[in-house]
């Protein structure tokens, strides 16, 4: 606050106890000031506006028509802003207003997707706004309230609770399988026909772990996309072996559609999905519902398991 806004708060909250108390001395047992800074800062402020806004004697003082106007108005001040401070206060404790979600392309489509609309059927006095991205967009500098983000993380600014485990697995078609050989090793890869996905941070290199042994093989195919669905259908066809999340694949494995390959083994084994929101002291209640919700969901099983 400047010096020129505390002094006319200062003025402003003299003229009010002078009004509340009656006379300049009340006025000051009000403010816990000397009557005279009272009436020093009243006549402060008719200096300013330019009006007379108090009548004084020895015994009595009474407003002029110009204060008892101003106080009205400030009395109107006042009634706005307890409004604003109970709206925002119970905004806290309510989960009213805009959530705001960034969520990931392929797998919100697919499985998050319903779990929001059941959200907001549950909360019809909050507005949900989901947006869905395979990139990472800044939640802070795009006033996003949470995203759901697949992956390691990074970012110090943000609080990450990590939702479950992420595992990308390989899979292929049993029909691709009975043509090219079922792969023995993770060497093995390069005489396969490998389906590469562009978003992948180590593209074309695939790093395999099976728990106590890592090993990389930079792969070739003839299908590369950014998009995993694009993948996943060329690999329920036959046309070769895709890397992708237990997510992606988990309706086509159940249904013998693929089949895994090199189980034992797998990428990105620190992997995860979490749940990210700003590192704010105050979460609102909007976030804090959310939350819950979504870390109970997942507590049960991914809706993928």
């Amino acid at each position: 606050m400047s010096a020129f806004e505390s002094q006319y708060a200062d003025q402003i909250g003299a003229l009010l106890a002078l009004h509340e108390g009656g006379t300049f001395v009340q006025a000051g047992k009000i403010l816990q000031r000397h009557p005279t800074v009272i009436s020093k800062r009243i006549a402060e402020l008719e200096s300013r506006l330019g009006v007379r806004l108090v009548e004084r004697s020895t015994r009595h003082v009474r407003f002029t028509e110009a204060g008892i106007r101003y106080i009205q108005r400030l009395r109107e001040a006042e009634a706005v802003l307890a409004d604003a401070e109970r709206e925002v206060s119970e905004s806290a404790v309510q989960a009213t207003g805009t959530l705001r979600l960034a969520l990931p392309g392929a797998l919100g489509r697919m499985w998050l997707a319903p779990m929001i609309a059941e959200f907001a059927s549950m909360n019809p006095d909050l507005i949900v706004h989901a947006e869905y991205s395979e990139q990472f967009v800044d939640l802070i500098g795009e006033s996003f309230d949470a995203a759901i983000r697949v992956g390691e993380l990074s970012d110090s600014r943000l609080r990450a609770r990590k939702l479950c485990d992420h595992q990308r697995i390989l899979c292929a078609s049993p029909d691709y399988l009975r043509k090219r050989g079922m792969p023995e090793t993770p060497a093995d890869l390069v005489r396969h026909n490998c389906l590469g996905f562009t978003g992948l941070a180590t593209y074309p290199a695939w790093k395999l772990s099976d728990g106590s042994h890592k090993e990389t093989v930079t792969v070739r195919g003839n299908l590369s996309s950014n998009e995993n669905s694009t993948l996943l259908l060329a690999a329920v066809r036959g046309v070769g072996i895709i890397a992708g999340g237990d997510w992606l694949m988990s309706r086509d494995i159940a249904s013998g559609q693929l089949v895994r390959v090199l189980p034992q083994w797998r990428l990105d084994a620190r992997s995860g999905i979490y749940l990210v929101t700003p590192s704010i002291k105050h979460t609102p209640a909007k976030l804090k519902l959310f939350k819950q919700w979504i870390e109970e969901r997942f507590a049960q099983k991914p809706p993928w398991a």
